[in-house]
């Protein structure tokens, strides 16, 4: 802590300049995310209306508080460039990420490089975080490396993995590709077949004006009684996480009325239906009684949709951007492993784990990132199976700020921002809040923080923090939030 005292005292004077920035941080936030992206149906809405309801990934009742001498951070202007810079802008970022006069791993030189290290080494040598700590801080307008503790050992990412999952999936399927929930006709049997795609933001009004267009579709064929099936087979592989029956993920399915919640919660762990496919089926049935259609038999059945069957009715989901968008800022597991799987499908896997980590890799090795020793064994990272390095969590987000590649800005915009949404909603209280955006992953014994921030002279950021073998989580995170913070009104040269 002395090293980074020092480092804030050398700037004192351009914090006092800026100290009256009082909303600093929503300024920044949303100079950002105004350049981040094309996407008018994502973040920039899904943040507003997310600002008041987003709790955090579990009750946050105390963040250890950052020094006192720790000054918030000063406003800065926009500098993640626009997704429609031209063509020469992006050539000259991707000239570069290439290196440069001073090499892919300088900053600024060999004396920026010590500049950091003498701001973030103490910090990072905080016994809440074991020892066990991977780092690796960049130039978003570079690439540049500009600092690294480890960067390349690999470790579990948990919920980090996220960003992974996000990219491969905007980068297979497209940011405006939909998933699909259908209701098709089985004339060979007389019934309705309700098809599910895999979407786990299907509402409950959504199922019920499903029931209601099919109802209209078949009095227009002057059909008043019908049997019902339903097919939750789009994905193979087992039905359940390897972690199991638990609050945080529902049975793999691709049929679902809100990712299987018995609760009206929208994220966040909660009581899951044993069988969310035969449960919407359920109430699907109830609404085309309500809405004068005669189900013959008690209920719905399991049953394959025929091949080519003409289409009564259907949904579709938000746009994938929008989809990348929601699961990064609430960290949904059940929509994160969905989208792994319509990846897998996409790039010719099958829709199971397998399929999910070698469409991972093919997705990460196109992206032009390493991916030797790496590992990612489902979509969401609850499994604790998986690896990888804070390198490669930094070279993601630099690549997804490349203004050549504008499919993947999502990656970006869907970060939660410290102190106002998401699982960053209730951190950063003592600074850094507005100008720190991070995807966090936990799991016992396992904390990291990847993102994006502005520091003190205006640069944007990606960092990737990295720790295994933690004992105390909420020190942990503490930890972690003071040596990103301390990025933030840095300067570091």
């Amino acid at each position: 802590m002395r090293a980074a005292a020092e480092a804030v005292r050398r700037h004192r004077d351009l914090w006092r300049l800026t100290a009256c920035a009082a909303a600093a941080g929503l300024a920044v936030t949303a100079g950002a995310v105004a350049v981040a992206g094309p996407w008018d149906s994502g973040q920039r809405t899904a943040e507003r209306a997310l600002a008041g309801e987003v709790s955090p990934e579990r009750d946050e009742a105390h963040i250890e508080p950052l020094p006192d001498d720790l000054p918030a951070a000063p406003s800065a202007g926009p500098v993640l460039p626009a997704a429609g810079s031209s063509a020469a802008d992006g050539a000259a970022a991707a000239a570069d990420r290439e290196g440069g006069a001073e090499g892919p791993n300088s900053a600024d030189g060999p004396s920026g490089q010590r500049a950091f290290a003498e701001v973030l080494d103490p910090l990072l040598r905080d016994p809440a975080l074991a020892g066990g700590i991977s780092a690796s801080v960049v130039d978003l307008t570079t690439g540049r490396q500009l600092y690294g503790a480890a960067p390349d050992t690999v470790r579990p990412p948990a919920s980090s993995v996220k960003l992974v999952t996000g990219a491969a999936a905007l980068q297979a399927l497209g940011p405006d590709h939909r998933l699909a929930t259908r209701v098709v006709w089985d004339g060979a049997h007389d019934r309705v077949v309700l098809v599910g795609g895999g979407d786990t933001t299907l509402t409950a009004g959504d199922l019920r004006k499903l029931a209601e267009e099919t109802a209209d579709a078949l009095a227009d064929r002057g059909i008043a009684t019908v049997g019902v099936g339903y097919d939750a087979d789009r994905y193979s592989g087992p039905a359940l996480h390897p972690i199991g029956v638990n609050s945080n993920i529902a049975p793999l399915t691709s049929l679902m009325v809100n990712a299987g919640r018995l609760d009206d919660s929208t994220h966040g762990p909660a009581p899951r239906a044993a069988d969310p496919a035969a449960r919407a089926a359920a109430d699907f049935v109830g609404h085309l009684g309500d809405a004068g259609i005669e189900v013959k038999g008690a209920s719905a059945a399991p049953r394959d949709a025929p091949p080519g069957a003409e289409r009564l009715a259907g949904h579709r989901s938000a746009p994938v951007s929008a989809l990348v968008e929601r699961f990064l800022t609430t960290s949904d597991n059940d929509l994160a492993e969905s989208l792994a799987r319509h990846t897998a499908v996409a790039t010719g896997h099958a829709p199971d784990f397998a399929g999910i980590e070698a469409a991972a890799a093919e997705q990460l090795a196109d992206l032009g990132l390493a991916v030797d020793d790496v590992r990612i064994v489902d979509g969401s990272g609850l499994d604790r199976g998986a690896r990888v390095t804070a390198a490669l969590l930094t070279g993601l987000l630099a690549t997804a700020a490349d203004p050549g590649r504008p499919e993947l800005r999502p990656v970006l915009t869907g970060l939660p921002v410290a102190g106002f949404s998401g699982t960053l909603s209730g951190r950063y209280a003592e600074g850094g809040a507005g100008v720190v955006r991070a995807k966090t992953g936990t799991l016992t014994g396992v904390n990291t923080l990847s993102g994006t921030l502005v520091d003190a002279e205006g640069r944007l950021l990606g960092f990737s923090f990295m720790a295994n073998g933690t004992q105390a989580p909420r020190a942990a995170e503490a930890a972690l939030d003071r040596a990103v913070t301390a990025l933030t009104v840095c300067g570091c040269r």
